[in-house]
């Protein structure tokens, strides 16, 4: 039996020691307890609070600003936060992706769950989408359902997690927003093709209503095929997904925001698809650019034993007719980052988590 009380600290000591690699079969009966419609709301400074004791004997976590971007007149309504975030599966950190400089002891998941948490916590997302989420039915879900958020998640046919010792099932795509922020219309759980054929890559893609101005947008979550090589292979994935997103947002007449880890550099083709589609989309994190022309220089760096990796693959593209930037959250300098790069025991993953402030253009019929 898992001794349960209704205050953040219990819960979280339970889940503290119970989601240890390896703890999830071992646990089933005291997972099913912790059915979320049935727990109480969890303070979020509370549990920020307890993240923040488990990581006590760690650095403490980098300071970024947000940039403001808007220039016109203040905007009637709150701004929608949207947070894109490759977090790294943990099966992939521990045993495939070889990150030579950063110590097994900083890729512990009891503690780098933790760092992934106060991340979250810090910046307070109404809309979050996570990739590379291997944790979700014992971590993920259970807390962020009880702090305000609807969950989805749709994991990899054949995730590579899989091949992994003791891994915690595969990794996928994860949704979250704040349900007395939006109510759902409508979610498709698509799995991307490839020169007509289905491949292990997958998207979400959900039209949701926001409650304050009564506007529909569809907000979608997605990670295509990584490596060199496979070029052509994520520009058929991403034509997929752009032609699944007409469809869905009636060809543009609902706004969109599409969050990935694209596994794409700008000079790559399903970039330009996605820049040139006729959803007039654009990327949210080019407005940091002194031009408002150009990415960022990178959002994932990394060591590996071919060596260094620095590179842009991962972004938020937004119906520019229709939707605003007010704000963009600066990337880490090389200077925080350090000469081992990511992850470490400042930073849980190899990707940069990237947050911006939407809001609904001010003319609803404005559409081009």
């Amino acid at each position: 039996v898992c001794p349960m009380g209704n205050s953040t600290s219990r819960l979280y000591s339970v889940l503290a020691k119970m989601l240890s690699s390896g703890a999830v079969s071992q646990h089933q009966d005291c997972l099913e307890q912790l059915d979320p419609a049935r727990l109480d709301p969890i303070d979020p400074k509370d549990l920020l609070e307890e993240c923040q004791i488990v990581l006590q004997k760690r650095p403490p976590r980098f300071q970024r600003n947000f940039v403001n971007l808007k220039k016109n007149a203040a905007s009637n309504h709150r701004p929608i936060r949207v947070m894109q975030w490759n977090i790294l599966a943990q099966a992939l950190g521990e045993g495939k992706d070889n990150f030579v400089q950063c110590p097994m002891e900083a890729l512990k998941w009891e503690e780098r769950k933790c760092l992934i948490l106060e991340e979250i916590l810090a910046y307070k997302p109404d809309i979050l989408c996570l990739q590379e989420v291997d944790h979700y039915f014992d971590t993920f879900e259970p807390l962020l359902s009880r702090l305000g958020y609807q969950c989805t998640f749709f994991p990899k046919p054949w995730s590579p997690c899989l091949d992994v010792e003791r891994n915690n099932g595969p990794d996928g795509c994860a949704l979250f927003f704040l349900k007395d922020r939006f109510e759902l219309i409508n979610s498709a759980n698509i799995r991307l093709t490839a020169m007509k054929l289905k491949t292990n890559q997958v998207a979400i893609a959900q039209t949701l209503k926001c409650n304050e101005t009564g506007r529909l947008f569809c907000i979608a979550v997605t990670h295509l095929k990584a490596r060199t090589g496979w070029e052509r292979f994520r520009s058929a994935q991403g034509c997929d997904l752009l032609q699944n997103l007409k469809n869905i947002t009636q060809g543009a007449k609902i706004p969109l925001i599409i969050c990935g880890d694209f596994n794409a550099e700008p000079t790559e083709e399903v970039y330009r698809e996605f820049s040139n589609s006729s959803l007039n989309l654009n990327s949210a994190y080019k407005v940091l650019s002194p031009d408002g022309q150009s990415e960022p220089p990178y959002t994932t760096w990394k060591i590996r034993p071919s060596g260094e990796c620095r590179h842009t693959l991962d972004y938020i593209w937004y119906s520019q007719h229709a939707l605003n930037v007010n704000s963009a959250l600066g990337l880490l300098t090389e200077e925080q980052i350090g000469p081992n790069r990511l992850p470490s025991f400042n930073y849980p993953s190899d990707h940069l988590s990237l947050v911006c402030d939407f809001s609904f253009n001010q003319d609803p019929d404005r559409l081009l």
